[in-house]
């Protein structure tokens, strides 16, 4: 009997040791807790394991090269009317992890539902914006097309409407809000490897006022077990921004390459360089051939781009920019600033720009 007993209890703490040791391989075996991770609820429940998942894992390594900005008609593949919401207004730009359960097919659904949350917080007293009522109107819209990939999921634009507190009752409500969910061209071995159950749309663009920005991001990472970080741009994609645009100008008039940099002098000494778009280009094409059969732009293109600009800059004016940081790059094609605001100025190279965003976006979600 003796024995036994110990056999028993020898047996329970083999067991007990094996539950320790296979926790991350056994998901069901771990116990209800409050998350705290980077996908993270923020309330008691199971959790969803994706930061066990090879998702997870998969390590995103920054592209030396890319291929040549291209233009494309992207109104033959996408609603032009979803297009012309797009261009033209400036973005805040933010990244976000993988939504957990997010369907296309329920976007009416979560129309109805981020509406009501909004309306409840104010109801909170929870400051929306000054002059609005308590009733919003929400609309989750599927901008089909921008998907360059099987690996891609399409695009969702958000937009808020809201009536003036004074306004006649047969005024059309007003656009308080845009903003949209996007993957152009993401890493497709990273995006194979998420599980069924996660959406990647990494970037979103946000345009509107901070607190209805702030209620959007709340109800999204609570409705799909999401984290939101600000997503702000380094001077090497400016850099290939600069280089991409430049490269566009004989198929479509960039008129202008403005830079800006930032000194780090006393008082720090803010600089704008004006290029013409004929000379930018021709120094470009001087470094990558227009005529090249390589349709690749390697990084050290672009960092010899970005030298030649500056070491003209410094004949003129003895100031040697390189000591500095590019903050600014602007084209008629969009602009795009360091602390992550961008204005698309032309749909047909939308792509090349996402591209990069996406990019982006994905490299700054945390590990």
């Amino acid at each position: 009997q003796i024995f036994f007993l110990l056999f028993f209890w020898l047996g329970v703490f083999l067991f007990i040791m094996e539950g320790r040791g296979s926790a991350v391989n056994t998901p069901a075996s771990r116990p209800l807790t409050r998350r705290s991770k980077s996908y993270g609820r923020s309330c008691v429940e199971a959790p969803s394991y994706f930061w066990q998942t090879p998702g997870h894992l998969t390590v995103l390594k920054v592209p030396t090269s890319r291929g040549a900005a291209k233009s494309q008609l992207i109104t033959n593949k996408v609603d032009p009317e979803h297009i012309a919401l797009l261009v033209k207004n400036e973005w805040k730009l933010s990244y976000v992890t993988p939504l957990h359960h997010f369907r296309h097919t329920q976007l009416k659904s979560y129309s109805r539902h981020l509406a009501a949350f909004i309306a409840a917080e104010k109801q909170q007293g929870v400051a929306v914006e000054v002059g609005l009522e308590a009733g919003f109107k929400v609309t989750f819209t599927a901008v089909l097309g921008l998907a360059e990939t099987d690996e891609d999921a399409e695009t969702v634009f958000i937009q808020i409407q809201s009536k003036p507190a004074f306004a006649a009752a047969a005024d059309a409500p007003k656009v308080v809000w845009r903003g949209w969910l996007t993957c152009v061209n993401g890493d497709p071995e990273y995006l194979r490897s998420l599980p069924s159950d996660f959406v990647s749309l990494p970037l979103f663009c946000t345009s509107g006022s901070e607190s209805l920005t702030t209620l959007v991001k709340t109800w999204l990472e609570r409705a799909f077990d999401c984290n939101f970080g600000s997503l702000a741009l380094n001077s090497t994609t400016l850099n290939w921004l600069a280089a991409l645009w430049t490269g566009c100008h004989p198929t479509c008039n960039i008129r202008h390459l403005k830079l800006a940099w930032s000194l780090p002098t006393q008082p720090p000494l803010d600089v704008s360089y004006t290029v013409n778009p004929q000379d930018a280009w021709e120094l470009w094409n001087s470094i990558h051939p227009e005529e090249s059969t390589d349709d690749k732009i390697d990084i050290k293109e672009v960092q010899s781009f970005i030298n030649g600009l500056e070491t003209h800059f410094f004949r003129h004016f003895k100031i040697y920019l390189s000591a500095g940081t590019l903050v600014k790059v602007s084209t008629a094609l969009g602009s795009a600033h360091l602390d992550g605001k961008i204005k698309i100025g032309n749909s047909d190279y939308i792509t090349t720009l996402l591209t990069l965003l996406t990019e982006s976006a994905l490299l700054k979600m945390p590990t």
